[in-house]
């Protein structure tokens, strides 16, 4: 019986610290990722700025509503051209939906005229891990002192028709304007939608 109740403590204390889950007002956890084009990223490089991270995977409904409305790369230049750097993780397992070459993300990322800072594969789902990506779209604004001030959904409207996002409400725009402008963040949490990560 100790042996069963020393494997079962084992087991949720490997389980708990290999998915480890970010928490708002905390400092989001560093990472470094090699991006579509072989350049290497840490997030602590970006210290002193707002920071975005997208998580996306192109077949996945939901991320084609946003691309194909062009409503995501709208939101990427329109913050990256202030300043704000832009990162777009793809955690699709090898073998799995949305799991792309580096050249094919950079192609559809272009084609979809996306604008990201750098495109990342997390293919062994780390860094989703990590931060306890669930879906796609999933996106967490972490603000130039390096603390997480944002996750979750990208907006309240939880499908994939294009049509709905004349009335939804933005969190991850109305966040970033709040706190790019002094102000606090009126929705800091939110549930994510669309696509399960493909771990």
């Amino acid at each position: 019986m100790l042996k069963i109740l020393t494997f079962i403590a084992m087991f949720f204390l490997i389980t708990s610290s290999s998915f480890a889950q970010v928490a708002v007002n905390q400092a989001a956890p560093n990472f470094t990722l090699i991006d579509t084009n072989g350049q290497k990223h840490s997030l602590s490089d970006y210290k002193g700025k707002f920071v975005v991270l997208e998580w996306f995977e192109p077949d996945c409904p939901f991320i084609k509503k946003h691309y194909n409305s062009g409503n995501i790369p709208h939101l990427q230049k329109q913050y990256t051209a202030k300043g704000v750097v832009w990162l777009s993780i793809d955690s699709s397992a090898v073998g799995q939906q949305g799991n792309y070459s580096p050249q094919a993300l950079n192609k559809w990322m272009a084609d979809k005229g996306g604008a990201p800072t750098a495109i990342f594969i997390d293919a062994d789902g780390k860094v989703g891990h990590l931060y306890d990506a669930q879906t796609t779209p999933s996106l967490f604004i972490i603000n130039p002192q390096g603390n997480l001030i944002y996750q979750g959904a990208i907006d309240d409207t939880p499908t994939p028709d294009i049509e709905d996002l004349k009335t939804a409400k933005n969190y991850v725009s109305a966040a970033l304007d709040a706190a790019m402008n002094g102000k606090p963040v009126a929705v800091t949490t939110t549930k994510s939608y669309g696509c399960s990560v493909k771990y």
